[in-house]
């Protein structure tokens, strides 16, 4: 992945609860750092995720997607698992997860979408882009990245603008935000320990790198909606599928998303 960009690596001030300050730090920057899962909850929690990545393909309505890497073909994400996982279904349609989401969307919440992000080593990056552009059918959202393995420059954390999140910026070809728009902003790399939650608005530009480290590292990217909006989940997945179905993918890069922000080479 080509940065147009350099990154200033930042340590991120962790909130341990959604309190007032963090609410406020996220409207101003549109990001947000806060501690979530204990160290149990957080083992609890890479157990699921190893048990997501098991699953067979084509054995049920959850979504593998694989890319190719110089080791061979990796495992890059999984989507559409809550109804099929108890432990992730409690974690993230209701508790701690919800409740951040509704305090920073000023009002209730429900999951609009999940997916596991794996990242294995060798893994590709995210060009730089917008989340909303990709989620048509609402129009309060908040995204974000609970990490499951410790998330560092080196294995390609989240790259963030801050203060950006109160328009939707142009858009190339693929959806992502142009190069002159990407060299023109200042991006801050932001390092994730392992059971923080980085959230961001879904206008919040981001990127991330590939992971150049030899360590695999994974994390849990749930998007929330306002209630208000309607419970919405099972409808973003049928026009995601009927998108696919209509429109041929690249043949450069594996196709994960409605926008073509993922840099990983198909297999």
């Amino acid at each position: 992945m080509a940065h147009h960009a350099t990154p200033t690596t930042r340590t991120a001030s962790m909130f341990h609860t959604a309190d007032d300050a963090a609410v406020a730090f996220y409207r101003e920057r549109g990001w947000v750092l806060v501690d979530t899962l204990n160290r149990p909850q957080t083992e609890e929690l890479r157990r699921w995720v190893d048990e997501i990545a098991r699953w067979p393909d084509g054995e049920g309505e959850w979504l593998h997607y694989r890319e190719m890497t110089e080791a061979g073909p990796k495992l890059c994400r999984t989507e559409n698992f809550v109804p099929f996982h108890s432990g992730m279904r409690a974690l993230l349609t209701g508790g701690v997860m919800a409740d951040v989401a509704g305090r920073l969307l000023g009002e209730p919440a429900v999951l609009y979408k999940e997916k596991v992000n794996y990242k294995l080593a060798g893994g590709a990056g995210y060009a730089a882009h917008q989340d909303a552009p990709a989620y048509p059918s609402v129009q309060v959202h908040a995204s974000c990245m609970l990490a499951v393995d410790d998330v560092t420059p080196a294995n390609g954390c989240l790259e963030v603008v801050s203060c950006m999140h109160h328009a939707l910026l142009p858009l190339d070809g693929r959806g992502c935000i142009p190069a002159d728009v990407v060299e023109s902003m200042s991006w801050e790399a932001v390092a994730v320990p392992a059971g923080a939650t980085l959230w961001f608005h879904s206008r919040t530009p981001h990127r991330s790198g590939p992971n150049l480290s030899s360590h695999d590292r994974r994390a849990v990217y749930p998007t929330y909606n306002a209630r208000s909006e309607g419970d919405l989940r099972a409808a973003y997945y049928h026009r995601k599928l009927d998108e696919f179905a209509g429109t041929d993918a690249p043949h450069d890069r594996v196709r994960v998303s409605l926008i073509g922000d993922f840099e990983g080479r198909p297999v």
